[in-house]
């Protein structure tokens, strides 16, 4: 409102015209008291606003305590994750490392007995028999089978203790992102709240930047204006009625104007009832200037008090809003909590599987270890088997050429043995010629005998001689005999 110091000298009007005006001032300036009803909501709208901050720094210090919290909580629940991840990883890779050694031996068995099963016996072992066999014939396969039944059972229950620890770990970190996700989307409410208050993203997105003390002061400052400004309405009243009072003719229009007033205004010194003091010319007349320059600004400031209020209640929406916001944080930061509390319910059974499975694993990898060993003894069992009928067929080529050899012998003897008989018995026909005539007949019984025949036969006769197998056979298992090193 304007003050006497800036006021403009009027020139002086007829009293019904000036009475009038006074009227028509007072009338505009009893109008812009219901601007009082504004103020007392302004003043309801701060005191909501501080009642709204005193909430927000409870509200936040638990959610900021929860938060902390959990997150202290999560990380710890991680290390026990990780640890039982690292168990999980060390036994899939001794899980791995089985089952590829399984298979190599496995290949091996079944390379072996692929031989076996290519390899035809020599029919000449056999002559009594009309059938072709191979090595395998002569293998009880069933052991195989059952061994093989065994350890596919061994690797299926260990593949099974895997999975099922896998699948807990699976579950124990989805639980833990539960509780990160309900904290991630807490913090993004806040933060997205903040920015549409302040217009920028915050340096943190927690609750200490929420704009609630800054939203109230400002809030504050505007009720602060707002009453500063209905208290120079109110004294603008109080003139107007001081000047109709000390105009003639307008004590009884004050009277009337002024019955209603808006309920709790207070028109202080200046009361309608009080009668009205005497004032000078000159007194009155800076009076009526100051009135009537406050009267041209009587509208600019009723809608600056509404202008005013517009904005509070904007303020106050956005209080309103952090707070909803607030508790919405909380109830997710509560949820966290919940979840974690499941957690930890089921946090000693969690740890509990670990040892569980690595008790499984080893008594299943025991077992496969047993199977390995088995496939091994049978892989070199078989592979003796293999080796060993190569070696008898080398040594029946042995035998065949030591055979060759006697015979050999022996009909050389034979030769000799025969030639000697010859000159034997022509030196016995030449003695009898030279000295048979003198000698008589019953001289020595043995005068006339033949020499002695000497015959070379076979002692063991009834042992089998090597069977009679191709050379080129032979050659070849000598070959493979000699590749085995």
């Amino acid at each position: 409102m304007a003050s006497l110091s800036s006021s403009l000298p009027l020139d002086p009007a007829p009293p019904t015209a000036q009475l009038d005006t006074l009227v028509s001032h007072l009338l505009a300036s009893k109008r812009s008291l219901s601007s009082i009803e504004q103020v007392w909501q302004a003043n309801e709208l701060v005191t909501s606003a501080r009642k709204s901050l005193e909430t927000s720094v409870v509200t936040s210090a638990r959610t900021s305590f929860l938060r902390h919290g959990i997150s202290s909580q999560l990380l710890t629940l991680d290390q026990i994750l990780l640890k039982s991840r690292e168990v999980e990883n060390e036994g899939a890779k001794e899980y791995s490392e089985a089952t590829r050694t399984l298979d190599i031996a496995n290949q091996r068995l079944k390379t072996t007995l692929d031989g076996l099963r290519n390899t035809i016996v020599e029919a000449h072992l056999r002559p009594n028999v009309q059938d072709t066999r191979t090595l395998l014939d002569f293998v009880d396969e069933s052991g195989v089978e059952k061994l093989d039944v065994t350890t596919q059972e061994s690797i299926k229950a260990a593949n099974a203790a895997h999975e099922e620890f896998a699948e807990t770990n699976r579950t124990f970190a989805k639980d833990l992102e539960r509780v990160r996700k309900q904290l991630t989307v807490s913090q993004q409410r806040t933060l997205e709240t903040v920015i549409e208050g302040n217009g920028d993203e915050p340096q943190h997105g927690s609750q200490s930047d929420l704009v609630i003390p800054e939203t109230l002061s400002d809030m504050e400052d505007r009720a602060k204006d707002m009453a500063d400004n209905l208290e120079s309405l109110v004294k603008h009243f109080d003139l107007c009625v001081t000047a109709i009072k000390h105009t003639e003719g307008g004590g009884d229009a004050a009277r009337r104007i002024t019955d209603d007033l808006p309920v709790g205004m207070d028109v202080g010194q200046y009361s309608v009832q009080a009668p009205s003091e005497p004032i000078s010319d000159e007194e009155k007349k800076e009076m009526m200037e100051v009135l009537e320059n406050d009267a041209h600004q009587v509208e600019d400031v009723v809608m600056e008090i509404r202008d005013s209020f517009t904005a509070m209640e904007t303020l106050h929406t956005l209080v309103s809003e952090q707070i909803s916001t607030l508790e919405q944080e909380h109830a997710s930061i509560i949820s966290a909590f919940k979840l974690l509390e499941e957690i930890g319910a089921r946090l000693h059974p969690f740890i509990s599987q670990s040892e569980i499975f690595v008790m499984r694993w080893d008594s299943e990898k025991s077992k496969i270890d047993e199977h390995m060993e088995e496939l091994e003894n049978l892989s070199s069992f078989y592979d003796g088997f293999l080796s060993a009928y190569d070696n008898l067929l080398v040594e029946i080529g042995r035998r065949q050429f030591m055979e060759q050899r006697m015979e050999k012998v022996v009909q050389d003897a034979m030769i000799k043995v025969d030639k000697l008989y010859e000159e034997d018995l022509e030196a016995r026909e030449a003695f009898k010629k030279e000295q048979g005539d003198f000698l008589p007949v019953d001289i020595w019984p043995g005068l006339t005998d033949s020499p002695l025949r000497f015959e070379i036969s076979i002692a063991n006769n009834g042992d089998r001689r090597a069977p009679e197998i191709s050379k080129s056979v032979i050659q070849n298992a000598i070959r493979r005999v000699r590749g085995r090193g």
